[in-house]
């Protein structure tokens, strides 16, 4: 049996009925990592301190994850293994501590599997603005992965970690989710603690899972969510036994279709697969209506905005003077802070740092900065309006499926991918991608739900309800 083609909670179950070894389940990963990974290329580093021979299922017999491996986005602190961003900033860089959430995890019985490859400082969708590889699609050899977490769901996809964490701050769990054919949740703002995770815009980044089924997005969420004295922004909330909530049933749920996606140009089999998708769920049972969101169309222009400017300031502390890389061919201080920053930054991050420097600087400020929180502020305030009346909404995750590495050059181009996404980020509200279908190439196609703050079950009972309907035949992509 080929136990890296198992989902997290079937390697839960066989391990709970003593029908497989530990041991057996990290050899068979590692065996698909050595062979795999050269040339997918998701993974930055390996945490070399597995002792797979001493692993006993007995020693996590009470644990959540059993001592089952979990691989975690490069951006989230891991003590004794390096947290590089994909940035050569940080290329040496070992952190002093473990983020919130690799705490919980290894509390949980889980262990580090290792660090897995993104846009560098999460600034990007399409896992090519790393500094060190570009990560390839398992589905297909020359086509992006998605990103900034596209090592993660590439990960996923490969059969190379049954689970792993991804950071979301404009669609970077759900968009290479889409584009890999596995599911990711971007959970509410403030339900998982970022201490830990390398801020890029501190007031949307959100850590959240990514796995091959929706059963496994419940465990996980189980395992991270709550709040955390460290992290002033978690919220200290009633949250449920997500996998209570894994059932075939939306008799009832009231689901918006917002006008304004679908009114939007985008690739036809996308729009064919997510409409087959929205049917299903109204045949079995759920009340389908379409609705209007206000500024829905402000939303992308208002999200770059508010993440440059955002970026700015938190990258301002690469210097060159407390840690991470520091420039040799310098002669003073100013040189030093200058030549730092221009070794260490890749063309994407100094662009996002130059365009929320300029929004944020004097005369400019109210006219970019303060109308897009204002415009952030309409769109928040509509989603609760929607959400008074519905349960749900659904949409397409990405406008397209994958697309090949190098074909989006234009960088505004390249930010159109997230149009589906952002919105999510700017309301703060969770949401899931799960795939719902394939194109004529055979590249995944992934469907959106959108939920109220703080309802990621609505969404985890919906988003289950309609994996078992579609049951859709995902096998492993072929990688010879």
């Amino acid at each position: 049996m080929e136990l890296y083609k198992c989902s997290l909670s079937e390697l839960i179950k066989m391990l709970k009925e003593n029908r497989v070894k530990l041991k057996d389940i990290h050899e068979s990963i590692s065996f698909r990592i050595s062979n795999v990974d050269k040339r997918i290329k998701a993974f930055v580093s390996l945490n070399n301190n597995i002792k797979i021979d001493q692993l006993k299922t007995k020693d996590y017999i009470d644990d959540y994850l059993k001592g089952l491996p979990v691989a975690f986005k490069d951006n989230m602190s891991t003590e004794g293994i390096k947290t590089t961003c994909s940035s050569k900033m940080l290329k040496k860089y070992n952190p002093p501590y473990d983020a919130t959430v690799v705490k919980k995890v290894k509390k949980s019985g889980g262990i580090i599997l290792g660090k897995t490859n993104m846009d560098e400082y999460a600034m990007g969708s399409s896992t090519e603005n790393s500094a060190f590889f570009p990560t390839v699609n398992p589905w297909g050899k020359n086509r992006v992965p998605g990103g900034s977490s596209g090592g993660s769901a590439a990960a996923v996809a490969a059969g190379m970690a049954p689970v792993a964490l991804g950071s979301d701050t404009g669609g970077s769990i759900r968009q290479p989710a889409s584009f890999c054919g596995v599911v990711g949740l971007k959970p509410t703002y403030g339900a998982v603690s970022r201490y830990g995770l390398v801020a890029f815009a501190s007031s949307l980044d959100q850590i959240g899972p990514l796995a091959k089924k929706v059963d496994d997005i419940a465990i996980m969420m189980n395992v991270i969510t709550g709040k955390d004295k460290n992290d002033s922004t978690s919220i200290n909330n009633n949250y449920p036994d997500y996998t209570k909530y894994l059932k075939n049933d939306v008799k009832g749920m009231k689901i918006g279709i917002p006008n304004q996606y679908f009114e939007m140009e985008f690739d036809d089999q996308v729009r064919n697969s997510v409409i087959s998708a929205v049917k299903k769920l109204e045949e079995a049972g759920a009340e389908v209506k379409k609705v209007d969101v206000t500024g829905a169309e402000y939303a992308l222009a208002a999200y770059y905005i508010i993440a440059t400017a955002e970026a700015s300031s938190n990258l301002a502390r690469y210097d060159g003077v407390r840690y991470g890389l520091r420039s040799d061919n310098v002669n003073n201080l100013r040189d030093m802070f200058s030549e730092t920053r221009k070794e260490g930054f890749g063309e994407e991050v100094k662009r996002r740092i130059m365009l929320g420097t300029y929004v944020l600087s004097a005369g400019y400020y109210d006219d970019f900065y303060l109308k897009a929180q204002k415009v952030r502020t309409l769109i928040k305030n509509d989603f609760n309006k929607i959400f008074k009346e519905f349960d749900l909404m659904v949409s397409p995750t990405t406008p397209s499926t994958a697309f090949k590495l190098g074909e989006k050059r234009d960088p505004l181009e390249m930010y159109a991918a997230d149009i589906f996404t952002v919105p999510v980020n700017i309301a703060g509200i969770p949401a899931i991608s799960i795939p719902c279908g394939f194109d004529n190439k055979g590249l995944p196609i992934g469907f959106q739900i959108m939920g109220p703050h703080f309802k990621e079950e609505k969404i985890i009972q919906a988003a289950y309800t309609l994996e078992k309907i579609l049951n859709l035949d995902i096998k492993y992509p072929e990688l010879k």
